[in-house]
């Protein structure tokens, strides 16, 4: 399974939208599990989208069934489920300045059964987002975009990203689940801040604890200079629940809870001082998990 993730916010007008697709492998044929999720309006569109094709060469996936289209790129993004449709143009990216992916040495490592790597820590995207007869026009919304791939999804993970912390220009992410290695297991979770051009990312064998349910979310990540602290809170409305593929099972299992605009609190220390603190009041948090 190989996955790609896009979510972009409106501060101005409180609104986010998610939209993801996967490229999944079967003997049967190639398919995609594909999403849009919108908020405000508790929205979510998902379908399993047959003929999927994805380059291994540039970013590039394509699938079309019936009423379904995924078309995307590295600056662009069009996909229609049904009555629901994105079609967006990115642009002022901010690129993945260090070696090895999100995970850290974690990501060099072969044969784990998942893998992420948030490559667009900031941008822009400029478009039109479309459900039923609702239609939101975009222009330089704040734009986060992730990769991940491997077997297929843990067992369980947990996840959150923001990046409307006021006007600071600061985007946030982490990412945690069940890493297995043949008989090895363990509980592993990465967190990466970007602070304008500055990007602090700490996975183990950095110390990072995490205490993660469908209500909240506590991160505390360490190294000897740097201490990252994050406290998200979902709100009374609940989660969006977003799909999941069985890639062998060649379907999709609604197991995955999003909250598009909770809240997390940051907090930021380098050398012990307090560089940033904030709270974002858009926060994608999530867990999610799937059948043994």
């Amino acid at each position: 399974m190989e996955g790609w993730f896009w979510r972009l916010s409106d501060r101005d007008q409180g609104r986010v939208v998610v939209a993801l697709c996967s490229a999944n492998r079967h003997p049967e044929g190639d398919w995609s599990t594909a999403a849009i999720a919108l908020h405000p309006g508790g929205v979510v569109r998902a379908a399993a989208v047959d003929g999927v094709t994805a380059s291994q060469t540039r970013f590039s996936v394509h699938a079309q069934s019936g009423a379904n289209l995924i078309d995307a790129g590295a600056e662009r993004l069009k996909m229609v489920l049904g009555h629901t449709a994105v079609d967006l143009k990115f642009h002022d990216a901010y690129q993945w300045p260090k070696p090895f992916g999100g995970g850290g040495i974690f990501s060099s490592v072969p044969l784990l059964n998942q893998y992420w790597h948030p490559y667009r820590l900031g941008g822009k995207a400029s478009g039109t987002v479309t459900h039923e007869d609702q239609r939101w026009e975009f222009t330089d919304a704040t734009l986060y975009c992730e990769r991940n791939w491997g077997a297929g999804f843990p067992l369980r993970w947990w996840w959150g990203q923001a990046h409307d912390f006021g006007d600071a220009d600061v985007s946030v992410v982490f990412s945690g689940g069940l890493l297995e290695l043949g008989p090895l297991n363990r509980d592993v979770t990465g967190v990466v801040v970007r602070m304008g051009d500055r990007v602090i990312r700490i996975t183990p064998p950095a110390l990072v604890s995490s205490s993660c349910d469908v209500r909240r979310w506590r991160i505390d990540a360490r190294t000897a200079r740097y201490r990252v602290e994050l406290d998200g809170r979902g709100t009374p409305e609940g989660p969006h629940v977003l799909p999941v593929p069985l890639p062998a099972a060649r379907r999709n299992i609604d197991t995955d809870y999003e909250y598009l605009a909770g809240t997390l609190h940051c907090r930021v220390r380098d050398w012990g001082r307090v560089i940033f603190e904030g709270t974002s009041i858009l926060a994608g948090l999530e867990v999610g998990s799937r059948p043994c």
